[in-house]
């Protein structure tokens, strides 16, 4: 074998090797997938979205509900406008109001005098998001305050019959979402919910679905609903004696993960668009402004999580006239700030032992390719420019198939006569990292990891000029 098929043997070999020798927990490929998306969005609607409530009492009539003029391809026209990947929708919430027409329910849209008890708003959203490319997935409650068998050991029967329907008649279904409420039913009973049945049962007929709750399997809560991943943001957690709802992890530890955490279950950020989660006609002059989503995004995606924006249909069964143009304007803001990095127009280096050597995969944007850092004192990753760039942002992309494993980070930005302008400490980098300051002219952008549990692979390293009035 020739030396120069040798070493192409070997850097192809590599990520398994790397694979083979973690010690921490690594994403599935279900969960890379996942974590490739970034941002989409959320659809809360039901009755609550006529009676102006935020949690039905269940007992609201099914006549209530009438979108007369619903249309799903609209919401997933304007899904796209926006950026986002996919949908998901509340198809069930704590009222036990089902959007489908459940077998197993006698509070459903069947019921309803929408499209005279024919419509089903699951078959038009899984029809859509088909039709536009779009990812399609599914909320659905345990907690059900309509169901007669609430509260007893035949309602999880019940559950696990209506996630069958949901997988077999609307799939495929990429993420599914489980709220951990756990209220009285209309007998006043509490349920004991089998999780371990539901979760064996969505793994049996769709494993590449993730499945998010207060403890995964596969995505987690980031502890609030301000749409905010921890500054530090692991995508390990610790699961061990936690149970989803009033018995998770503590807020603060879904927020930031656990360094030593056993298991993959990265930060989803749940935010509304508006204060509230349904639709509310009062609150139209309310809907956040492009720039405020901009923030969040920086503030979740940002911080190596992923951003689920809810955006909910009114009573007409549209996406308001206001939450599009806001959605569209942070989707020009988006692509606007990220269209041109300038770090392609440098050189690539890695410094180590008092030489630089060029390499190509920290700015070839090819996340599948990377560069290993060194635990070598004064060793560094970075980015050498011809001519000085003026820059205020800059993304690192972590290898994280290989896991995540930078506890600590300096990023240094020279000017031409090598003399720092700037230094930056961060901890944690994971899917992304997005940095911003104050602009000034950079000629090499220097990243030193100074704490990490193992070599750090590190995919990108790009820089950008944002406008300044997002800059905070």
């Amino acid at each position: 074998m020739s030396k120069r098929i040798l070493i192409a043997c070997l850097i192809l070999c590599l990520p398994v090797l790397l694979l083979a020798q973690s010690e921490k927990p690594i994403p599935t490929s279900a969960q890379l997938r996942w974590h490739g998306l970034e941002f989409y969005l959320f659809m809360h609607f039901g009755p609550n979205t006529f009676t102006d409530k935020e949690w039905g009492a269940g007992n609201e009539q099914e006549a209530l509900f009438d979108p007369v003029n619903m249309d799903a391809e609209q919401w997933c026209k304007v899904a796209k406008a926006a950026g986002a990947k996919g949908i998901i929708i509340t198809a069930k919430h704590h009222d036990g109001f089902c959007l489908w027409p459940s077998k197993y329910s006698k509070h459903t849209v069947r019921e309803s005098n929408w499209r005279n008890g024919k419509g089903d708003v699951l078959k038009d959203l899984s029809a859509a998001c088909k039709k536009y490319g779009l990812l399609f997935g599914v909320y659905i409650s345990p907690w059900d305050r309509n169901h007669p068998d609430y509260g007893t050991e035949r309602y999880n029967d019940v559950f696990v019959n209506m996630i069958k329907e949901l997988f077999r008649n609307y799939g495929p279904i990429w993420e599914l979402w489980w709220d951990g409420a756990n209220g009285e039913g209309p007998n006043g009973k509490r349920q004991l919910y089998d999780w371990k049945r539901f979760e064996a049962t969505v793994r049996s007929i769709s494993p590449q679905t993730v499945v998010f709750s207060d403890i995964g399997p596969d995505v987690r809560w980031c502890g609030n609903e301000s749409g905010i991943a921890g500054a530090t943001n692991w995508n390990m957690l610790d699961t061990a004696g936690f149970t989803r709802g009033a018995g998770g992890p503590p807020q603060d530890s879904l927020n930031t993960g656990n360094i030593n955490g056993k298991n993959w279950i990265p930060a989803e950020c749940d935010v509304s668009i508006r204060p509230g989660w349904f639709y509310h006609q009062q609150q139209d002059s309310l809907v956040k402004t492009p720039e405020e989503l901009f923030q969040l995004y920086l503030k979740s995606v940002g911080r190596g999580a992923n951003l689920l924006l809810n955006v909910p249909p009114d009573r007409q069964g549209l996406i308001h006239a206001d939450d599009v143009k806001a959605l569209v304007g942070f989707a020009r803001l988006k692509t606007a700030a990220f269209q041109h990095d300038l770090a392609k127009q440098g050189t690539g280096y890695v410094f180590t032992r008092s030489k630089i050597k060029k390499v190509q995969a920290l700015n070839d944007g090819d996340l599948k390719s990377f560069q290993i850092s060194t635990n070598e004192k004064n060793s560094a990753l970075g980015i050498s420019f011809k001519k000085a760039e003026w820059i205020n942002c800059v993304v690192l992309n972590e290898f994280i198939a290989a896991g995540q494993h930078c506890k600590g980070f300096l990023l240094q930005l020279k000017d031409e006569q090598h003399t720092v302008l700037k230094e930056i400490r961060g901890t944690t980098i994971g899917n992304k990292r997005i940095i911003c300051f104050p602009a000034m002219r950079v000629a090499d952008i220097s990243l030193i990891i100074d704490d990490q549990m193992q070599p750090t692979l590190i995919s990108e390293i790009a820089a950008y000029r944002l406008k300044e009035s997002l800059i905070q």
